[in-house]
């Protein structure tokens, strides 16, 4: 008899933090790494006087350690506190709205890929205006819904959440729909045999199957729906987040462009952790699959 060998409880565990320690060393190698080719960038620019494809100078390219430095610094914009604590605020009044928007695109574009899946006549006839629909340049979007639902007295925060949501269903309705033509045709099959309906072939096999691209599209859609709420936050007059502080750091450029940068720093790091998130429910779902389960 050939000997199985059964990996442990421990051993598991241990490969685990193994793992997540090789990603922390290795996220920290590639940051460092970033941070070394900006400054040679600026330091080799700066040294020859190059001038393409800009010049580069404490402005245009500021150091990196002045720009982590300015976050603690207080901010010259006259609204006082430190700039990180205004920029925190900022950054959860916008995570506020990209996360609805991001849950009501989710939601449109899953029921939307479900039901074009269902139907060639709806995917016909849908899916050119649905593509269209992403044709339309975002800011020439965001003033007519801000007026519009102005007209309804909604929130100015929620108009911008439909921003974000504009930006956030595309991806996952199109994945949907990729995704749900994805399932196995002897599954199909089989199910058919045994005389399944039409819904229980969609949740207990179409979608089962459309998970990889439906949580590929929702990667996307989490960081897209953090740009769709800073860009509608623009002609809103909304000052209390993101896109306020931009606005009024890019009046006060010349003077300190490091708080612009920082600005642009804290944005990137909400997409990321809207990118976390979801990838964190990615491999929870995952996990609990059938043939992921020992």
């Amino acid at each position: 008899m050939s000997a199985i060998a059964v990996e442990r409880p421990g051993e598991r565990r241990a490969q685990t933090v193994l793992r997540a320690t090789g990603r922390v060393a290795l996220f920290f190698v590639v940051l460092a790494a970033l941070w070394a080719l900006w400054e040679g960038y600026r330091a080799l620019w700066i040294h020859e006087g190059w001038t393409r494809p800009f010049v580069v100078d404490s402005s245009t390219m500021p150091h990196v350690h002045d720009i982590f430095r300015a976050l603690w610094r207080h901010s010259s914009s006259g609204t006082g506190g430190r700039l990180i604590t205004q920029l925190l605020k900022a950054a959860a009044f916008t995570a506020k709205e990209a996360a609805v928007g991001f849950a009501l695109g989710a939601s449109v574009g899953f029921v939307l890929g479900v039901l074009l899946s269902q139907s060639r006549i709806l995917q016909r006839g849908l899916l050119p205006y649905v593509v269209a629909s992403q044709t339309v340049p975002i800011l020439a979007v965001a003033p007519i819904v801000v007026v519009y639902l102005g007209t309804l007295h909604v929130a100015a925060w929620f108009s911008v959440a439909v921003i974000a949501a504009y930006l956030t269903f595309f991806p996952v309705a199109i994945n949907t729909l990729r995704g749900m033509h994805s399932a196995d045709r002897r599954a199909l099959e089989l199910m058919r045999s045994y005389a399944a309906s039409r819904w229980e072939v969609i949740w207990k096999l179409r979608v089962p199957s459309a998970l990889p691209y439906i949580f590929a599209a929702l990667k996307v859609s989490a960081t897209a729906s953090v740009v769709g709420a800073i860009i509608g936050e623009l002609p809103s007059s909304i000052q209390d987040g993101l896109g306020g502080k931009i606005i009024v750091f890019n009046q006060y450029y010349s003077l300190d462009p490091t708080q612009l940068w920082a600005t642009n720093l804290i944005a990137a790091l909400l997409g990321i952790a809207f990118f976390l998130v979801i990838l964190l429910a990615e491999k929870i779902v995952v996990r609990r699959a059938p043939e992921n389960l020992v």
